[in-house]
Protein backbone atom coordinates (compact mmCIF):
# COMPACT_ATOMS: atom_id res chain seq x y z
CA UNK A 1 0.00 0.00 0.00
CA UNK A 2 2.95 2.61 0.77
CA UNK A 3 4.16 1.80 -2.63
CA UNK A 4 1.03 2.51 -4.29
CA UNK A 5 0.52 5.65 -2.08
CA UNK A 6 4.44 7.06 -3.24
CA UNK A 7 3.29 6.45 -7.15
CA UNK A 8 0.35 8.58 -6.30
CA UNK A 9 2.17 11.41 -4.19
CA UNK A 10 4.75 11.70 -6.89
CA UNK A 11 2.62 11.70 -9.97
CA UNK A 12 -0.50 13.60 -8.48
CA UNK A 13 -1.19 16.77 -6.22
CA UNK A 14 -3.24 14.48 -3.95
CA UNK A 15 -1.94 14.98 -0.55
CA UNK A 16 -1.19 11.54 0.54
CA UNK A 17 2.36 12.40 1.38
CA UNK A 18 0.92 14.19 4.76
CA UNK A 19 0.76 10.63 6.43
CA UNK A 20 4.17 9.12 5.47
CA UNK A 21 7.49 10.57 3.99
CA UNK A 22 8.09 9.76 0.74
CA UNK A 23 12.01 9.26 -0.33
CA UNK A 24 13.43 9.22 -3.76
CA UNK A 25 13.77 5.18 -3.25
CA UNK A 26 10.00 4.84 -2.76
CA UNK A 27 9.16 6.51 -5.92
CA UNK A 28 12.26 4.35 -7.85
CA UNK A 29 9.90 1.39 -6.19
CA UNK A 30 6.41 2.11 -6.46
CA UNK A 31 6.82 2.62 -10.29
CA UNK A 32 5.46 -0.23 -11.44
CA UNK A 33 2.31 1.29 -10.09
CA UNK A 34 2.17 4.53 -12.67
CA UNK A 35 -0.16 3.04 -15.47
CA UNK A 36 -2.75 1.92 -11.86
CA UNK A 37 -1.85 5.88 -11.06
CA UNK A 38 -2.81 6.63 -14.57
CA UNK A 39 -6.11 4.99 -15.08
CA UNK A 40 -7.45 6.04 -11.18
CA UNK A 41 -7.10 9.72 -12.57
CA UNK A 42 -8.80 8.33 -15.99
CA UNK A 43 -11.48 7.31 -13.94
CA UNK A 44 -11.91 10.78 -12.55
CA UNK A 45 -11.62 12.65 -15.49
CA UNK A 46 -14.22 10.29 -16.76
CA UNK A 47 -16.27 10.52 -13.94
CA UNK A 48 -16.23 14.58 -14.65
CA UNK A 49 -17.30 14.36 -17.90
CA UNK A 50 -20.11 12.30 -17.47
CA UNK A 51 -21.66 14.57 -14.97
CA UNK A 52 -20.99 17.77 -17.09
CA UNK A 53 -21.57 16.35 -20.60
CA UNK A 54 -25.45 16.69 -20.44
CA UNK A 55 -25.11 20.42 -19.18
CA UNK A 56 -22.40 21.85 -21.16
CA UNK A 57 -21.52 21.78 -24.59
CA UNK A 58 -18.97 19.15 -25.36
CA UNK A 59 -16.35 21.53 -26.17
CA UNK A 60 -16.20 23.50 -23.07
CA UNK A 61 -16.83 19.57 -21.41
CA UNK A 62 -13.42 19.00 -22.95
CA UNK A 63 -11.60 22.06 -21.86
CA UNK A 64 -12.52 21.55 -18.29
CA UNK A 65 -11.18 18.09 -18.34
CA UNK A 66 -7.58 19.26 -19.77
CA UNK A 67 -8.03 22.07 -17.01
CA UNK A 68 -8.69 19.35 -14.27
CA UNK A 69 -5.66 16.84 -15.44
CA UNK A 70 -3.36 19.90 -14.99
CA UNK A 71 -5.01 20.75 -11.76
CA UNK A 72 -4.26 16.80 -10.39
CA UNK A 73 -1.24 16.29 -11.52
CA UNK A 74 0.55 20.04 -10.63
CA UNK A 75 0.42 20.38 -14.80
CA UNK A 76 3.94 18.35 -14.57
CA UNK A 77 3.86 16.64 -17.90
CA UNK A 78 3.21 19.89 -19.67
CA UNK A 79 5.87 21.23 -18.43
CA UNK A 80 7.95 18.56 -19.20
CA UNK A 81 6.37 18.98 -22.59
CA UNK A 82 7.43 22.81 -23.24
CA UNK A 83 11.02 22.44 -21.38
CA UNK A 84 11.66 19.27 -23.84
CA UNK A 85 10.45 21.49 -26.74
CA UNK A 86 12.88 24.22 -25.58
CA UNK A 87 15.44 22.05 -25.31
CA UNK A 88 15.13 20.16 -28.64
CA UNK A 89 14.35 23.07 -30.97
CA UNK A 90 17.09 25.99 -29.50
CA UNK A 91 20.10 23.60 -28.36
CA UNK A 92 22.62 22.68 -31.13
CA UNK A 93 25.05 20.14 -28.55
CA UNK A 94 23.59 17.59 -25.92
CA UNK A 95 24.72 20.59 -23.35
CA UNK A 96 22.92 22.96 -25.36
CA UNK A 97 20.11 21.02 -24.74
CA UNK A 98 20.22 20.00 -21.26
CA UNK A 99 21.08 23.22 -19.94
CA UNK A 100 18.37 24.91 -21.58
CA UNK A 101 15.37 21.99 -20.44
CA UNK A 102 16.66 23.52 -16.72
CA UNK A 103 15.52 26.72 -17.10
CA UNK A 104 12.27 26.15 -16.64
CA UNK A 105 11.24 30.13 -18.49
CA UNK A 106 9.13 29.07 -21.29
CA UNK A 107 10.48 29.86 -24.97
CA UNK A 108 8.61 30.18 -28.07
CA UNK A 109 8.74 26.24 -28.74
CA UNK A 110 7.58 25.15 -25.54
CA UNK A 111 4.95 27.86 -25.90
CA UNK A 112 3.93 26.47 -29.31
CA UNK A 113 4.00 22.76 -28.01
CA UNK A 114 1.52 23.76 -25.30
CA UNK A 115 -1.15 25.10 -27.79
CA UNK A 116 -0.66 22.43 -30.53
CA UNK A 117 -0.98 19.53 -27.66
CA UNK A 118 -3.76 21.59 -25.87
CA UNK A 119 -5.58 22.20 -29.11
CA UNK A 120 -5.33 18.48 -29.99
CA UNK A 121 -6.78 17.13 -27.12
CA UNK A 122 -9.56 19.69 -27.14
CA UNK A 123 -10.48 18.68 -30.31
CA UNK A 124 -9.82 14.88 -29.18
CA UNK A 125 -11.88 14.72 -26.77
CA UNK A 126 -14.47 16.31 -27.75
CA UNK A 127 -14.82 13.94 -30.45
CA UNK A 128 -14.63 11.16 -28.20
CA UNK A 129 -17.64 12.53 -26.16
CA UNK A 130 -19.93 12.45 -29.37
CA UNK A 131 -19.42 8.80 -29.26
CA UNK A 132 -21.46 5.83 -27.42
CA UNK A 133 -18.17 4.39 -25.94
CA UNK A 134 -16.82 7.32 -24.55
CA UNK A 135 -15.98 6.23 -20.82
CA UNK A 136 -12.94 3.33 -21.51
CA UNK A 137 -10.93 5.86 -23.82
CA UNK A 138 -10.96 8.57 -21.14
CA UNK A 139 -10.19 6.01 -18.71
CA UNK A 140 -7.12 4.27 -20.65
CA UNK A 141 -5.74 6.87 -22.31
CA UNK A 142 -4.18 8.40 -18.78
CA UNK A 143 -2.80 4.99 -17.85
CA UNK A 144 -0.81 4.54 -21.57
CA UNK A 145 0.51 7.46 -20.62
CA UNK A 146 2.18 6.71 -17.59
CA UNK A 147 2.81 3.15 -19.08
CA UNK A 148 5.14 5.06 -20.99
CA UNK A 149 6.61 6.61 -18.39
CA UNK A 150 8.18 2.97 -17.99
CA UNK A 151 8.61 1.67 -21.36
CA UNK A 152 11.58 4.56 -21.72
CA UNK A 153 12.94 3.95 -18.22
CA UNK A 154 13.06 0.21 -18.55
CA UNK A 155 15.16 1.10 -21.64
CA UNK A 156 17.29 4.43 -22.24
CA UNK A 157 19.83 5.74 -19.35
CA UNK A 158 19.42 8.95 -17.24
CA UNK A 159 20.94 11.61 -19.15
CA UNK A 160 22.46 13.79 -16.52
CA UNK A 161 25.40 13.23 -14.51
CA UNK A 162 23.42 13.60 -11.36
CA UNK A 163 21.15 11.11 -9.56
CA UNK A 164 17.30 10.83 -10.35
CA UNK A 165 14.82 8.66 -9.17
CA UNK A 166 14.33 7.38 -12.73
CA UNK A 167 17.81 5.50 -12.17
CA UNK A 168 16.13 2.98 -10.19
CA UNK A 169 12.86 2.57 -12.16
CA UNK A 170 13.64 -0.87 -14.72
CA UNK A 171 12.73 -3.55 -16.10
CA UNK A 172 10.85 -5.10 -13.16
CA UNK A 173 8.36 -2.01 -12.71
CA UNK A 174 7.90 -2.42 -16.36
CA UNK A 175 6.92 -5.59 -16.28
CA UNK A 176 4.26 -5.54 -13.73
CA UNK A 177 3.02 -1.84 -15.21
CA UNK A 178 2.51 -3.56 -18.62
CA UNK A 179 0.26 -6.62 -16.66
CA UNK A 180 -1.38 -3.52 -14.82
CA UNK A 181 -2.09 -1.79 -18.43
CA UNK A 182 -3.06 -5.01 -20.42
CA UNK A 183 -5.84 -6.03 -17.72
CA UNK A 184 -7.03 -2.82 -17.91
CA UNK A 185 -7.13 -2.91 -22.26
CA UNK A 186 -8.54 -6.66 -22.33
CA UNK A 187 -11.37 -5.17 -19.61
CA UNK A 188 -12.03 -2.71 -21.81
CA UNK A 189 -13.49 -5.19 -24.39
CA UNK A 190 -12.69 -3.02 -27.56
CA UNK A 191 -10.05 -3.82 -30.15
CA UNK A 192 -9.38 -0.14 -30.09
CA UNK A 193 -7.74 -0.29 -26.93
CA UNK A 194 -5.04 -2.75 -28.21
CA UNK A 195 -3.92 -0.32 -31.29
CA UNK A 196 -4.00 2.61 -28.85
CA UNK A 197 -1.45 0.76 -26.86
CA UNK A 198 0.56 -0.44 -30.02
CA UNK A 199 0.48 3.38 -30.63
CA UNK A 200 2.13 4.48 -27.63
CA UNK A 201 4.70 1.61 -28.30
CA UNK A 202 5.44 2.89 -31.65
CA UNK A 203 5.64 6.46 -30.26
CA UNK A 204 7.93 6.25 -27.84
CA UNK A 205 9.75 3.96 -29.67
CA UNK A 206 10.75 6.68 -31.93
CA UNK A 207 10.71 9.69 -29.78
CA UNK A 208 13.59 7.50 -27.12
CA UNK A 209 15.62 6.96 -30.49
CA UNK A 210 15.35 10.86 -30.95
CA UNK A 211 16.41 11.08 -26.95
CA UNK A 212 19.53 8.50 -27.56
CA UNK A 213 20.54 10.29 -30.43
CA UNK A 214 20.43 13.98 -29.35
CA UNK A 215 21.12 13.88 -25.45
CA UNK A 216 22.31 10.21 -24.87
CA UNK A 217 19.13 9.31 -22.70
CA UNK A 218 15.99 10.59 -20.69
CA UNK A 219 15.53 13.18 -18.67
CA UNK A 220 12.71 13.99 -16.37
CA UNK A 221 11.50 16.46 -18.80
CA UNK A 222 11.49 14.36 -21.69
CA UNK A 223 9.40 11.62 -20.08
CA UNK A 224 6.77 14.24 -19.35
CA UNK A 225 7.09 15.03 -23.29
CA UNK A 226 6.57 11.02 -24.10
CA UNK A 227 3.88 10.87 -21.62
CA UNK A 228 1.64 13.84 -23.70
CA UNK A 229 2.58 12.66 -27.03
CA UNK A 230 1.59 9.28 -25.97
CA UNK A 231 -1.90 10.39 -25.04
CA UNK A 232 -2.34 12.72 -27.56
CA UNK A 233 -1.22 9.17 -29.78
CA UNK A 234 -3.78 6.88 -28.10
CA UNK A 235 -6.53 9.87 -28.47
CA UNK A 236 -5.95 9.88 -32.20
CA UNK A 237 -6.13 6.07 -32.49
CA UNK A 238 -9.60 5.65 -30.61
CA UNK A 239 -10.86 8.14 -32.77
CA UNK A 240 -9.62 6.77 -35.84
CA UNK A 241 -10.41 2.99 -35.44
CA UNK A 242 -13.80 2.30 -35.56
Amino acid sequence: MKSLLAAIAFLTRFPVARFFAVRAGDVAQSSAWFPLVGLLLGAIYSLAAGLLRNHLPLLLVSVLVIFLDAVLTGALHFDGLADTADGFGGGKSREDVLQIMRDHSIGSYGALALVVLTGLKVTAYTALLQQSNWIAPFILVSGLGRWSILLLTATLPYARPSFSVVEGMGKRALFWGTGIISLATVAARSGRAWFAMASVVAVTSAFGFYCRRRIAGITGDTLGANLQLCESAALLTFIWVR
